[in-house]
């Protein structure tokens, strides 16, 4: 058995009362010795059973162990967790998701082998029928070494991974300065793209050892039956892609014209889901998206990164947003 170092498993919990018990199960359920594995599920201030489930966890496991907090969203559960951490290195678990038995060993043996400061696994995506949805990243069937640069790459090109669920991390990087930014759903890449500039390197492992379960009503899924129903995670990641062009100004610059792709890009996603009812003389965040785009109209078409499709799709937003919307709804028979 290799000289493996402990690993704090931090799980937020929110009114998760019917898939908590599958959730934490699968991690304490791990192949990795119990007495390395810290398991610690906060309960955001849920108002469901979900409370009584994670202690009635804790009494069954030993190394699970609850904490219960007023709410103040997963960001902050998060946190409070890295706070209670003791282990080497910490993972992360959704509690909608669950995770393959031999996840953190597979992620522990890469990461002590590379001496890497960050490992990330593959992840599969689950609707809530049990179906398998398509991948959302292009799997690949070896294992690889990137800097921490390549990765900030992929992740502006849209081709990587930000979340923490499918990484394992030194707990050292998450210094006082390093926490998740509370309030906000693009939570996962803000972190990341700081820490990158920590990271010595990183490992992507080609199993697919992480579940993502997709269920309705979750942060930033859409509600089907509610058509003006808004999620907030399409305003942060508009305001994280301005936050990372300026990480990337002073310290990537060759990554400049990637980092000017994934922000029209970003403006373009939050384009295609504000709802028609919301694209108001009122609304000034949209009135600054519009506005942006019209500025760099000039930067966007010349920018090599961006298909033919999407600067199409710019364009035509950018000259008539809520004219092209109405029709783009119209041809749908929305």
């Amino acid at each position: 058995m290799p000289d493996y170092k402990s690993i704090s498993v931090i799980i937020p919990a929110y009114n998760i009362e019917d898939l908590l018990e599958k959730c934490v199960t699968s991690v304490a359920s791990q192949d990795y010795p119990k007495e390395l594995l810290q398991i610690i599920v906060v309960d955001d201030g849920s108002t469901d059973n979900t409370p009584g489930i994670a202690d009635e966890l804790a009494r069954k496991y030993s190394n699970v162990q609850v904490i219960h907090k007023e709410n103040g969203g997963s960001s902050s559960a998060r946190n409070v967790g890295i706070e209670a951490a003791t282990g080497d290195y910490l993972g992360f678990v959704d509690s909608d998701d669950y995770i393959s038995g031999v996840m953190y060993s597979t992620m522990m043996e890469a990461a002590l082998r590379n001496n890497a400061d960050m490992v990330q696994i593959a992840r599969d995506e689950i609707s809530e029928s049990g179906d398998k949805l398509p991948d959302v990243l292009e799997p690949f069937d070896e294992e690889k070494e990137i800097t921490p640069t390549e990765h900030l790459r992929t992740l502006l090109m849209h081709t990587g991974d930000a979340s923490f669920c499918t990484k394992l991390t030194k707990k050292e990087l998450f210094t006082e300065d390093m926490r998740f930014p509370e309030g906000e759903l693009n939570e996962d890449f803000y972190l990341m793209i700081h820490m990158l500039e920590k990271v010595n390197k990183l490992i992507l492992l080609p199993e697919a050892c992480y579940h993502v379960f997709y269920r309705t009503g979750s942060n930033s899924r859409k509600k089907a039956q509610d058509k003006d129903y808004f999620p907030p995670v399409f305003t942060d990641i508009v305001r994280n892609s301005d936050v990372v062009l300026d990480l990337v100004s002073r310290n990537h610059r060759e990554l400049i014209p990637v980092a000017l792709r994934f922000g029209f890009v970003q403006r373009l996603d939050y384009l295609l889901h504000i709802p028609i009812s919301k694209m108001t003389s009122d609304n000034t965040f949209y009135k600054k998206v519009v506005s942006d785009l019209r500025r760099s109209f000039a930067k966007m078409l010349g920018n090599k990164y961006l298909s033919a499709k999407q600067k199409a799709y710019l364009t035509l937003l950018t000259l008539a947003p809520k004219g092209v919307r109405k029709l783009h709804a119209g041809i749908r028979g929305l």
